[in-house]
C-alpha cells in the first residue's frame, strides 16, 4: 500500500507482555485500560487500535516486534 504496510493485532489474543511497545515505542503503546498493545492513534485505519498503516520509516521495527511476539498477534500485509 503506498501509506505504508497493513499491521493489524489479534488483541483478543495479546498477552500484554511489552515486547512490541519497546522495540517499536513510535507505532504501538500500552491500552491505559486493559494493557494490552494497541497502535499509536497517528497510524491507525479509521480509529480502530488494533489496525494500522506502518510507515516505510518504521517498518523494520515492526516487522522485528511481529516476529518477536510470543502470542504470534502481530500479521503484517
Amino acid at each position: 500500500m503506498a501509506e505504508g504496510t497493513k499491521v493489524t493485532i489479534d488483541r483478543e489474543g495479546c498477552i500484554g507482555c511489552s515486547l512490541c511497545w519497546t522495540t517499536a515505542p513510535d507505532f504501538f503503546e500500552e491500552n491505559p485500560d486493559d494493557q494490552k498493545s494497541q497502535i499509536v492513534a497517528q497510524y491507525r485505519i479509521d480509529g480502530d487500535p488494533a489496525v494500522g498503516q506502518a510507515p516505510a520509516d518504521q517498518l523494520e521495527a515492526v516487522e522485528e516486534a511481529a516476529d518477536s511476539c510470543p502470542a504470534e498477534v502481530i500479521a503484517l500485509g
